[in-house]
């Protein structure tokens, strides 16, 4: 490409774009741990899915839905309520792509499952890419494919759905979701008073034939123009899980009443809603008063995809970071080439390594969970416990990698400003860190016998690598403490960084003893690059990272 020329200077020095690429070939940890984890047979699909993503014309409509933010139009041009929400069509095509390659239903069909069993790995690889792109989109993704185990407990229900669900469409049309070539489906939880105590929601849902009245509120409504939602009410049994389709059986639009589109730091090209429910139509979703129980099991879904995408910002944040130090020269030297620098970039890469180590290891857990009470323990132990690390650690991460492009890194016509305001939003949503850690809390009181199973087969598969043997003891001691509460989160971390160590010695052997020498022997420094690694290791994370 030829440089540009202006009247006073030439441009020289700079990286050329980002583009163009292999996302899975070029990415071997990745391409490791879900070869670790039961998905190697389906490397060619996923680097076809990785060449598609790592495209131009794929980061062009995740720049351009960015910057073209979702409207809300609430009535059509002659005065009737419509509610609609009106995006960009870069935001369409990220959709449609997603959807094609099965990203939000792939958990339930068999076409999904090209790996022997390996479905939940092979499908998070693709949002792990996905992420590196464009994350806004992914929210009604991952809440359409998480409202299947919702729907679960209702099969009438959800046998009427599941057969658009499970298409490959995406379509945009505001239309009965029963006439529509494929559907997407949201959650309506949080309140004005209560945000994550749901229980003290006051929105209320009144028995209306086979159906249901509901009347109240949401304080945050996620991709308001999903088909339908699962929404939380009060009903005569306490609260409970309904069905709230945009439009009711007969065809009429539904009494889904938007007040506002949030805004928000990031997540810009998806939309999230403030809205009122006046005699909605609702169907209930498992019995009444057992509202919690049933979209808990969504929950835990969710926030499994919440981890997947930190973990994918992250791995985008290093690739940009690796590859613009690679071009540019500072002092007759490539950035890349210089010692602080290496230092930095492959601590970072060590902690990418064992990220996408843990969260691949955590989806082979929802593969293998309907067949393996160990595996179904340490879903419901470590989901939380790795949600919060990984999540938690996303901001500061991605800071580190704006710093290492300069003043290019902080401007927003880069990828990296974007993805530094996307980051804490998969900390805050499907449960603060304080409430994951809470979660671990009541996980180890409700199945002790197999929490303590997952904390020992943990201890096995990282035995022999620095500092785990302390920090097993660590763990068991701080939970086993009556004021376990007030060091939840220095035991939640421990316990994540040993499953993240644990994982990572299934991979890479030698990164897994990088990796607890520097984050479990020792207390790792608050920034990136305060660590000592050997030159031979700092040369093989990074050409790891990005060949």
């Amino acid at each position: 490409m030829a440089q540009a020329t202006f009247a006073t200077h030439e441009v020289l020095n700079q990286s050329p774009p980002f583009e163009e690429v292999d996302l899975f070939a070029m990415d071997r940890p990745l391409s490791d741990a879900v070869a670790a984890n039961g998905g190697a047979a389906a490397g060619k699909e996923l680097s076809e899915f990785g060449q598609h993503w790592g495209s131009a014309a794929m980061a062009a409509r995740g720049r351009i839905a960015n910057e073209n933010t979702p409207k809300l139009r609430t009535f059509d041009s002659r005065g009737n309520r419509r509610d609609e929400v009106e995006f960009h069509p870069a935001y369409h095509e990220l959709m449609a792509r997603s959807a094609h390659a099965g990203i939000h239903n792939s958990t339930w069909t068999a076409q999904g499952n090209p790996a022997g069993g390996a479905a939940e790995v092979v499908r998070a690889a693709k949002f792990y890419m996905a992420a590196q792109v464009e994350t806004g989109h992914l929210c009604p993704i991952t809440m359409t494919r998480a409202s299947v185990a919702a729907l679960a407990v209702s099969p009438d229900l959800l046998a009427k759905v599941m057969p658009v669900i499970s298409t490959r469409a995406y379509d945009p049309t505001f239309a009965p979701w029963w006439s529509k070539r494929g559907m997407t489906l949201g959650m309506g939880m949080t309140e004005k008073q209560g945000g994550t105590d749901v229980r003290s929601n006051m929105t209320r849902a009144v028995r209306d034939g086979e159906g249901y009245r509901i009347t109240g509120h949401k304080w945050f409504m996620s991709a308001p123009m999903c088909d339908a939602f699962l929404v939380l009410a009060q009903a005569d049994e306490g609260l409970s899980c309904f069905f709230m389709p945009r439009f009711r059986p007969d065809g009429s639009v539904n009494s889904i009443y938007f007040q506002r589109l949030k805004d928000k730091l990031g997540n810009r090209s998806n939309a999230s809603s403030e809205v009122e429910f006046v005699d909605a139509y609702g169907v209930l979703v498992g019995d009444e008063g057992k509202g919690i129980r049933t979209i808990i099991q969504m929950v835990q879904l969710t926030r499994q995809d919440c981890a997947i995408a930190s973990a994918g910002l992250m791995r985008s944040g290093l690739a940009h970071a690796l590859h613009h130090t690679r071009f540019r020269s500072v002092f007759q030297k490539h950035l890349a080439d210089q010692p602080l620098m290496q230092a930095v970039l492959s601590d970072m890469a060590l902690h990418v390594e064992a990220s996408i180590a843990v969260v691949m290891r955590l989806c082979r857990s929802f593969d293998q969970a309907p067949g393996s009470q160990g595996e179904a323990a340490y879903m419901r132990l470590l989901t939380p416990a790795i949600k919060y690390w990984v999540c938690k650690s996303a901001p500061g991460f991605l800071y580190e990698a704006m710093e290492c492009l300069g003043g290019n890194g902080y401007v927003e016509e880069g990828i990296l400003a974007r993805h530094y305001r996307e980051s804490p939003v998969n900390a805050i949503w499907e449960g603060s860190g304080n409430v994951m850690c809470l979660d671990v809390l009541r996980a180890l009181s409700r199945e002790l016998d197999a929490a303590t199973a997952v904390l020992q087969d943990l201890a096995k598969q990282s035995a022999g690598l620095p500092g785990t043997a302390d920090a097993v003891s660590f763990i068991g001691n701080a939970f086993g403490r009556p004021d376990s509460e007030r060091v939840a989160r220095l035991a939640v971390e421990k316990l994540a960084l040993l499953a993240a160590a644990a994982a990572l010695n299934a991979v890479s052997p030698h990164h897994a003893e990088l990796f607890a020498r520097t984050r479990l022997a020792l207390n790792h420094g608050s920034m990136y690059g305060a660590v000592d690694l050997a030159p031979v290791d700092i040369r093989g994370l990074l050409e790891r990272a990005l060949p």
